[in-house]
This record gives structure tokens, C-alpha cells and sequence, in this order.
């Protein structure tokens, strides 16, 4: 860029506010700061932490009388309660998520006590689920098969706490049954978010009405046999045996899964196996190669060995931090040798910014920026890990100066853009959906390049 111009960058969130804006100003001896400008109107800590808890849109939502018919639907059911008999209480409280040993054979039980348990425990279900999905809500879509083998084991170390409950006293088994109603409530969101892009592939030539009659079928047997176990021993045999059972068939299940989005694992394996032979691999090749369970972000080479570590979608000061030193009070990043305009000129033409380092690969993405480009993105992300890995003695002599690296940067930009262009159709006629965006797990931010003028 010429040197009369002044770099700004705009950086949004997911709802098109601003965030930060950058300011790049350069001073002698090629010395850069980049300054960091936050709206003059901004969110305290205890306002974000408190929109998170919030619904969409409040306080124009419905939110006053859902909080209103809450309490008054807990009124009614102590009523109900209050009105029945000791023994039939006792009924009730063992139904109920809180009643497993909890107000059984329990002289002292009262009906306000049983709603309040209950309440405690469906409180910290729910602030679990609103924490889990504010955190992670983005990701399940994209790692469906890992969240989906997850929800099974939130779920049946839900199942054997409560079993375990008993032997409890009476507080700790409280917060132990509110912890097993924590795993339940993330054991819904995961199987929740996962089940619509795995029902259809579960249920035989798009018969969803055959997943319903199975559940019929597995409440019916279960009633069965829960009436020939009693003793404690048979209990524990039995429940471990279907616990085993249970998560070793979901594995097989979830493994056997084939998907056609291109996340971060299965980007890994494709274009690592077009770097190495040339050759695109299907769906189904893929879904045999690839992992339930694998660190996020990780680079994954075709020999299977992990290369490196990579973030997309990471806010603009995360790139700048690894290019430069932060100020902790003022904020400000000092740059020595190099320049974020020279940075932003040689992705002048794509819609994405990425830095390396030894600490790994961040990606920031512009406004715009399309899952074909995202791809493009990781694909350089691999080019750079692999030569950091074959080449290490030339990093450290040469590659790793300031100039070293944008030439780096330069060459592996072409190369990630010729191989995602040239093999764009071959991975289409293999049955990849390349205009999924998988690569991205988390609400990222986007940043609009600016230059501005000196006068």
C-alpha cells in the first residue's frame, strides 16, 4: 500500500455491531503501533455476562409472562401435591427427577420441599444448557458425529449417579442428582443440535416414522424387563452390561456416519491426501479415516501425525498479538520490522487475513467471506504447518524474520488458492458440499479493510 495512506480496520461481531477498530501509524526505523479503538458506548462485563442468560431481543420479548406462568405453574403443582395423600406423595417425589432417594420413605417431606429440589434441579439443567450452547453453539452443527457420541455419555453417567444417589447422605445426594440433571440438560443440547443431520441418515430410505417405532418398541421392552429386576446386584449387572452395550453400538453408529461437509478434521484429510497422491477422497473413504473424538483446531497431516494447531475466525487482536507486543493498559500493539499493511497487501484479493507462528496459525475473516475461501484459508494453514515441519533448520536461520514470513506467506497463499480452484469440481463430482462453512465453530467476528488519506 502507498505510504501516504492510514490502514483502519473495522471489526463486527455476528450482529453487524462494532467492536474495535484498528489504527496502524508508522514511526521511524519501521516501528508500527496499532492502536485499538473501542465504541464509545460499550457493554460492561456484567451486562455481557448477563445478555447470555437473556433472550433474543429483550426487553421487547415475551420473556415477563414466560417468567410469570413459570412461577405460577410451580403453584399449582405444590397444590396438587399438598392435596393428595403422604403415600401418594411419595409416588410423586420418587417420579420426579429429584424423588430418586431423595424424599422416598422420608417422614419429613413436604410438598414446598419436593418443588424446591425439583426447581433446584431444572435451575442448574438450564443454566448449563445456556451456558454450553452460548459457548460451544456453533460448533455442533459442524462436529455433529463427536457431540452426538458425547450426548450418550453425558447421559449414561447421568443414569449411573442416579443409582448411585443412595448412597449419599441427603445434601450430597441433592448435589449429586443435580449434577447428573446438568449432564442430562447437555446431553439434550448435543442430541438435540445432532439429530436432524443424523436422523435421516440413521432411518432406512427417509422412513423418520421408523425411529419413533423403535422408541415404542425400546419403552415397551423396557417395562419388561424392569419389572423382572429387583436385587441390587442384578440391578448393577444389568445396567452395566446395557450402559456397555449402549455406547459401543452409538460408537459403531455414529462412526459408520458419512458426511459430506468439509469440517475441520475431514478438510484435514482430504487435502492432505490431494497435497500427497492427487487423489480426492470420497465421503465414504473419509468417514472411515476419521476420528469421533479429535482436539480442536488441530493439523492433521495424511500420515496422521498432528503438523500444528490453527484457529479461524479469531478476532483481529488475536492475530496482533502474535505479530506484536500489547501494552497491557493502553492496549496499543508495537510492531518491530514489519508493517499490518504489508499484511493486508498480500490478501488484498481474498476475503481472509492468517499469521503463523510457533504458537500456531490464526485466521481472521473479512466481510464476505464465503466457505470456498474459508477452505482456501486452512489449506494455507496446512502448507505452512507442513514446511514448518520438513524445514525446521530453515525457519530458524531466515524464514523466521519478519520479511522471511510474509515471503512465506506470498508463496503459500498461491499455492492454497491454485489447489482449492483446481480441484473445486473434482470435489464436488466426489460428493463434497463445498458451500457448507464447517471450518468456523465458534461466532466469529469479521473486519472490513479500510485506507484512509493523510492530509
Amino acid at each position: 500500500m502507498a505510504s501516504l495512506e492510514d490502514l483502519h480496520l473495522i471489526e463486527r461481531d455476528d450482529a453487524g455491531n462494532i467492536t474495535s477498530t484498528y489504527v496502524e501509524s508508522t514511526g521511524s526505523e519501521r516501528k508500527t503501533r496499532i492502536d485499538i479503538l473501542t465504541p464509545a458506548v460499550s457493554k460492561s462485563y456484567a451486562q455481557k455476562l448477563l445478555d447470555v442468560f437473556l433472550p433474543a431481543g429483550y426487553p421487547q420479548s415475551d420473556s415477563l409472562q414466560a417468567f410469570s406462568s413459570s412461577i405460577a405453574g410451580l403453584l399449582s403443582s405444590r397444590a396438587v401435591l399438598q392435596g393428595q395423600s403422604t403415600s401418594f406423595l411419595n409416588i410423586c417425589i420418587a417420579s420426579s427427577n429429584v424423588g430418586a432417594g431423595v424424599g422416598v420413605g422420608d417422614a419429613s417431606a413436604s410438598p414446598t420441599a419436593a418443588i424446591l429440589l425439583n426447581v433446584l434441579q431444572e435451575s442448574m439443567g438450564r443454566i448449563a444448557t445456556i451456558l454450553f450452547a452460548h459457548k460451544l453453539g456453533t460448533s455442533l452443527e459442524p462436529e455433529c458425529k463427536m457431540y452426538r457420541l458425547a450426548a450418550d455419555v453425558f447421559n449414561d453417567t447421568a443414569m449411573v449417579l442416579d443409582c448411585l444417589s443412595p448412597v449419599f447422605p441427603k445434601v450430597a445426594r441433592v448435589m449429586v442428582l443435580s449434577f447428573s440433571s446438568v449432564l442430562r440438560s447437555l446431553c439434550g443440547v448435543c442430541a438435540g443440535s445432532a439429530k436432524a443431520s443424523l436422523s435421516a441418515h440413521f432411518a432406512k430410505r427417509g422412513n423418520l416414522g421408523e425411529l419413533n417405532a423403535v422408541s415404542w418398541y425400546n419403552s415397551f421392552a423396557g417395562s419388561v424387563v424392569v419389572s423382572w429386576i429387583s436385587t441390587p446386584m442384578a440391578t448393577w449387572t444389568t445396567l452395566m452390561a446395557l450402559l456397555s452395550l449402549h455406547l459401543a453400538t452409538n460408537y459403531a453408529a455414529v462412526k459408520s456416519v458419512r458426511m459430506c461437509s468439509l469440517n475441520r478434521q475431514r478438510a484435514n484429510i482430504v487435502l492432505t491426501n490431494v497435497l500427497e497422491t492427487g487423489h480426492v477422497l470420497s465421503p465414504t473413504e473419509v468417514s472411515q479415516k476419521e476420528r469421533i473424538f479429535e482436539w480442536d483446531g488441530v493439523l492433521r497431516w495424511a500420515d496422521d501425525k498432528v503438523i500444528g494447531h490453527c484457529s479461524i475466525g479469531v478476532p483481529m487482536q488475536t492475530l496482533l498479538c502474535r505479530m506484536g507486543l500489547r501494552h497491557e493498559q493502553t492496549g496499543t500493539v508495537k510492531l518491530q520490522g514489519i508493517k499490518m499493511s504489508d499484511l493486508m497487501h498480500i490478501y488484498r484479493s481474498q476475503t481472509f487475513v492468517l499469521w503463523t507462528c510457533s504458537a500456531g496459525t490464526v485466521i481472521v475473516l473479512k466481510q464476505g467471506c464465503t466457505p470456498t475461501e474459508q477452505l482456501k484459508a486452512w489449506t494455507q494453514a496446512l502448507l505452512l504447518a507442513q514446511r514448518a515441519r520438513v524445514k525446521p533448520a530453515d525457519r530458524k536461520t531466515g524464514d523466521d524474520t519478519p520479511g522471511g514470513r510474509l515471503a512465506e506467506l506470498r508463496s503459500t497463499l498461491d499455492e492454497a488458492v491454485g489447489i482449492v480452484d483446481g480441484h473445486e469440481t473434482r470435489l464436488r463430482e466426489a460428493g463434497w458440499d463445498v458451500d457448507v462453512a464447517a471450518l468456523e465453530t465458534r461466532a466469529g467476528q469479521r473486519i472490513e479493510v479500510e485506507t484512509k488519506k493523510r492530509l
